[in-house]
């Protein structure tokens, strides 16, 4: 079956005779949008769960249907607020998007997401950190700390985003798919050129005995074809090994895994005795308060955060090391 956009456009090139093959037609829609891999997937999980609860073609279901695959993901599924809007998201954007069709009221299912104050470490806290990680890891984790990045941005960081001169890092496509610049931190210019000169050496050695290209964001390996064998384009943090590029079954060098950096920071935590719930995302946090702390104001914090409403950064404003809160208690003299 053909999707065409209420407007009379086809709003996919794609006669889609099964499931399987309508998802990868919405696969390869969101490719061409440039959505990230980890959204893809999301998306097309609660696509083909939507798809498969009510056994029937999604342009002949509608905002009722919506609310029902959503109420049941909220009380049989008992997913989190966060997770029904992903859900949400993902319906939206296959009826809004793909299919070209604008439900009425949907926007009113989106599920009221609790306000949490994040966890933040002390400078004490990340420094005992730090020092109980190693190698990659340490240098990973400084540099999250340090410039306030997301984990999947530190991920992404690729040799020519290193401006040694600037004291810059140039964050590509961050959330929202914008770029922005971000501080590098001094203290790590000599770890971080030490670690991107032993990584040039063991790279040109791998390259001689075997050429093989570095992932590329979007379809630029296409437009320039040379550039995913040139090492301004290899990732500062690489994985350890090649492995399959998922979108063309090719072998390439990729970035480092999350879950393996995770399972770092995890670690870490554990032999520095600290007490709180910790993950990559907690050092972003933490940077966040720390600069706040240190007197910088609220729109150049958000601007080094990338965070598109202020509202996001003054969450922070909650968690900066005030005694008290500033507040005398009655109990006190």
């Amino acid at each position: 079956m053909a999707f065409y956009r209420n407007d009379g456009h086809r709003a996919m090139q794609h006669n889609a005779k099964s499931l399987a093959e309508f998802l990868e037609a919405c696969r390869a829609f969101m490719q061409v949008r440039r959505l990230s891999l980890k959204t893809q997937e999301s998306y097309l999980k609660y696509i083909r769960r939507y798809i498969q609860f009510h056994k029937g073609k999604p342009e002949e279901l509608g905002e009722a249907e919506v609310e029902q695959f959503l109420s049941q993901l909220a009380s049989e599924g008992r997913v989190a607020a966060s997770t029904q809007n992903v859900a949400f998201a993902a319906i939206v954007y296959l009826y809004r998007e793909i299919l070209g069709i604008e439900l009425e009221g949907i926007s009113a299912l989106r599920a009221a997401r609790p306000r949490r104050v994040p966890d933040v470490l002390s400078k004490t806290e990340v420094q005992r950190l730090l020092d109980h990680l190693s190698g990659t890891s340490q240098l990973i984790a400084s540099l999250l700390y340090g410039a306030g990045l997301r984990l999947f941005e530190g991920q992404r960081l690729r040799i020519k985003d290193v401006d040694f001169e600037g004291g810059l890092l140039l964050v590509r496509a961050g959330k929202g798919d914008k770029d922005r610049r971000a501080i590098l931190p001094q203290v790590l210019y000599r770890p971080l050129f030490d670690h991107l000169n032993e990584l040039k050496t063991g790279w040109e050695k791998a390259q001689s005995e075997v050429r093989l290209p570095v992932s590329m964001p979007d379809a630029l390996a296409g437009k320039y074809p040379l550039a995913p064998f040139e090492w301004s384009w290899q990732y500062v943090f690489p994985a350890s090994k090649p492995s399959l590029d998922p979108r063309d079954g090719l072998e390439k060098r990729h970035h480092f895994l999350e879950d393996t950096f995770q399972r770092a920071i995890k670690r870490g935590a554990a032999k520095a005795g600290l007490s709180k719930r910790v993950s990559p995302h907690t050092l972003r946090h933490s940077f966040a308060t720390h600069v706040l702390e240190a007197g910088y104001d609220l729109r150049t914090v958000q601007e080094l955060l990338g965070h598109k409403d202020i509202r996001t950064t003054q969450v922070y404003l909650h968690v900066m090391n005030r005694v008290g809160l500033g507040v005398k208690s009655p109990l006190d003299p």
